[in-house]
């Protein structure tokens, strides 16, 4: 069953020319239409289809297209041409920090950002132990956020995305924070995830990362889908031959 199909998805953003200094200026050029801009293209008629219980990569480099596909996949963004189709619940887990107020505790954005992803209290009180120790954070439950690392709070976003079993888990890097006992343990909630049935797609910088996670991957290059298909394969190619 094929749980996300992208068909033809192309994604253009304007880009201004030139350097606005204040809010003002921009305004002032707005009304007398003096503000030019250029077309930047990030995403080139992408096709592809990611099948149930797949942990699907995503591999290229800064600026290839990668998180703009998986914000299109998540609903964020709104491609401009093509659709993407989504079968089945959908948790993304995109950006570090989403979501969260960092002047509340993390004991209180576990239930806020609980309630954004449309989970009641009573779910986030019966999972919150397991959230607190999953995310290594039982001594810093009531320090507002704003005190915490990046990877603290990486950490507890990956911990809060993957209290269910969603029908599809989107990841972008969040596995590349963190240290390596962590990265061992958010890899196999991964792994859990997919014995259970979860289809992940995941964007890394640590190809060895998707060579070992994912079955299957695609090679992003300036918006363009340069190979699809075996992650290994596709990982060794973009190994060779990215520029």
């Amino acid at each position: 069953m094929n749980m996300i199909e992208v068909k033809n998805v192309t994604m253009k953003f304007n880009m201004s020319r030139e350097k606005v200094d204040s809010l003002k200026e921009y305004f002032i050029r707005f009304v007398k239409r003096q503000l030019y801009y250029e077309e930047f293209t990030a995403l080139e008629s992408i096709n592809l289809t990611v099948e149930q219980g797949d942990i699907f990569g995503i591999v290229g480099l800064n600026g290839s297209g990668k998180s703009t596909l998986l914000k299109i996949i998540s609903g964020i963004l709104k491609p401009t041409s093509g659709r993407a189709y989504i079968h089945g619940s959908i948790s993304p887990l995109i950006e570090l920090g989403s979501g969260f107020d960092f002047d509340l505790t993390a004991r209180e954005n576990i239930f806020l950002n609980g309630a954004v992803l449309g989970y009641s209290k009573a779910f986030m009180s019966h999972g919150y132990e397991e959230i607190i120790e999953f995310a290594e954070l039982s001594e810093f439950q009531d320090v507002a956020i704003k005190n915490f690392s990046s990877g603290m709070i990486a950490r507890l976003g990956f911990s809060i995305a993957t209290i269910t079993k969603p029908d599809i888990l989107i990841v972008d890097e969040i596995l590349s924070v963190g240290d390596f006992r962590f990265k061992e343990k958010s890899e196999k909630r991964i792994h859990d995830l997919m014995a259970g049935g979860t289809t992940v797609v995941m964007v890394s910088h640590d190809i060895g990362q998707i060579e070992k996670l994912c079955n299957r991957a695609i090679w992003l290059s300036h918006g363009k889908l340069m190979l699809e298909g075996d992650a290994t394969v596709v990982c060794a190619a973009y190994e060779a031959g990215a520029t």
